[in-house]
């Protein structure tokens, strides 16, 4: 991770982290706090509701079985970094979750069949949303990579970021066993260091637009101009230039224009999203919330 990826990080997830604090105490909802110097706000489902979803979106996860199952992930670190309170804690509890944001947004009534949405995102208007998607990028040993790809909806795929530090690295050797790479890539151009690729999920993500026929959309917080810097170095290297085409990325807050009014709202609470040019109805000064300065327009 490189020192300005290291700071871009570290601001969002201090951001969220303090609109998460007031969010659930303003709410009374169920939550405790991770252990750190910047505790994560991580929420306990309460009978049919759950602080870090809102009621609309919690109840149709709840009512398809298949999205429900995205609810059941373990926390991975929930042992070292979470209280005891009887309760096995989930990844999708996690106030800084991307995933969750993702089901936020795109297991919202009505989202997928807005018109606008469809059309931002170059999907067909009956997309069905599937979670966790096995994509099956094929291997040079004729096996296949078994990595899931966050959301594919329709025919494109979406890679979900929020506060995570970047795409990851992988090993070279690891990278270089995937069947098509050579064929997708210039590889040499690759961002490389230290025996590793750079960004190693949007070189598998679009292996696996490639394999699957499909497009390949990275969603970012346009506070993270980290993250679209590193998509930028990826993509200039897809050598098929209808691939490139069919591969883009998108802003949350690009998403915020189509988006229901109370959605945004939520979003611009929680997580201080809103439109793009829109000052977020509370502000955030780098160190606590505050309510919005007239005198920053907006």
């Amino acid at each position: 991770m490189s020192p300005t990826s290291a700071y871009f990080a570290s601001h969002l997830r201090h951001e969220i982290c303090v609109r998460n604090h007031e969010y659930a105490r303003a709410h009374k909802l169920a939550h405790v706090e991770s252990y750190g110097a910047v505790p994560v706000i991580v929420y306990q489902p309460d009978g049919e509701r759950h602080g870090n979803f809102l009621d609309e979106t919690y109840a149709a996860i709840l009512s398809n079985p298949e999205w429900r199952k995205r609810l059941d992930k373990i926390h991975a670190q929930a042992r070292s970094s979470l209280p005891k309170t009887g309760y096995r804690w989930k990844e999708l509890d996690s106030g800084n979750s991307s995933d969750a944001l993702l089901m936020n947004v795109f297991c919202y009534p009505g989202v997928l069949q807005n018109e606008r949405m469809v059309s931002l995102l170059g999907v067909e208007g009956d997309a069905r949303a599937t979670f966790g998607f096995k994509a099956r990028v094929p291997l040079s040993s004729g096996r296949c990579d078994r990595t899931e790809v966050d959301l594919k909806l329709g025919s494109l795929l979406i890679e979900a970021k929020l506060t995570e530090s970047d795409f990851q690295t992988r090993d070279a050797e690891v990278v270089r066993g995937y069947r098509d790479f050579k064929r997708v890539f210039e590889t040499k151009a690759l961002p490389a260091a230290e025996g590793k690729f750079l960004s190693y999920q949007l070189i598998r993500n679009v292996l696996a637009a490639d394999a699957n026929q499909c497009s390949f959309c990275v969603l970012l917080d346009q506070r993270r101009p980290d993250l679209m810097e590193q998509w930028y170095a990826v993509m200039r290297c897809v050598r098929a230039g209808d691939l490139r085409v069919r591969c883009k990325v998108l802003t949350w807050q690009e998403l915020c224009v189509v988006l229901p009014e109370l959605l945004c709202e939520f979003l611009d609470a929680k997580y201080g999203i809103g439109a793009p040019g829109q000052q977020p109805a509370i502000v955030f000064n780098g160190k606590e919330l505050g309510p919005e300065d007239p005198t920053l327009g907006g």
